[in-house]
């Protein structure tokens, strides 16, 4: 049963890897004998790790026509945006009051990686490392905040706007916006500046939904014809104010 288990995992880690890094697109349908001939499985395994998957918010299972890779519409992923700003700021505010000295480490740890990518000037390239560790860092202050039901919600949003939201990294520019946006993140959250590090948080995610925004609209005037508007001019990370004895 442990054996089963484990390789039901297994197989769900990896269809799950294959959606989120791209190679299994939105919209594209997954077959339980090509998957279980490419994995090197029987059927079960694929079978079980697709009803994880729909759990997990990156596959739809219909009936009579089989099983997709989720396509999350515009409109749905400005809703999840939405929400998630509602929970980081929550627990942005948790973990001012609470957080440890080893724990700030090991978040400090995380965005030190990510101002190497941009120092070592790899913004484009990198995309996919710094990808990894931003998701890394936000996960992380949900675990830190201790919460078993959030941490089980907060990453069926991430999954399904992760199908979403690469197209903001996919552009190097904004990696040092982003790595901007975390730093102050990390100042808020050490200063014990419970007011500020919730407004950080929630401004960093709302900042990366308008990007997406703006993202989908130049991509939809490009295939209309029309030149995209300019960008907006990126907003200045929130700092916290200095708290006096």
């Amino acid at each position: 049963m442990l054996q089963a288990h484990s390789l039901t995992s297994a197989v769900q880690a990896e269809i799950e890897r294959l959606i989120l890094c791209g190679e299994l697109a939105p919209g594209a349908k997954l077959t339980e004998a090509l998957l279980a001939e490419r994995l090197g499985v029987s059927r079960g395994p694929i079978r079980e790790a697709f009803r994880s998957l729909e759990e997990a918010g990156l596959v739809r299972l219909e009936k009579n026509r089989g099983v997709f890779v989720r396509s999350i519409a515009l409109d749905e992923a400005m809703e999840i945006y939405d929400l998630r700003a509602m929970i980081d700021e929550s627990v942005g505010r948790q973990l001012a009051e609470r957080i440890t000295p080893e724990q700030l480490k090991g978040l400090r740890g995380l965005v030190e990686q990510m101002e190497r990518l941009v120092k070592d000037g790899q913004n484009t390239s990198a995309s996919d490392a710094y990808h990894r560790l931003n998701l890394d860092f936000h996960d992380q202050l949900v675990l830190l905040a201790g919460n078993r039901k959030l941490i089980s919600l907060y990453r069926r949003l991430v999954n399904e706007l992760s199908l979403f939201r690469r197209l903001n990294l996919a552009d190097g520019g904004q990696i040092p916006v982003s790595v901007a946006e975390h730093r102050a993140i990390l100042k808020a959250i050490a200063a014990g500046d419970a007011d500020a590090a919730g407004r950080t948080l929630r401004s960093h995610v709302l900042e990366s939904k308008q990007r997406t925004l703006r993202k989908q609209q130049a991509l939809a005037s490009a295939a209309d014809g029309h030149p995209p508007s300019p960008p907006a001019p990126a907003a200045v990370p929130v700092l916290p104010r200095t708290r006096h004895a």
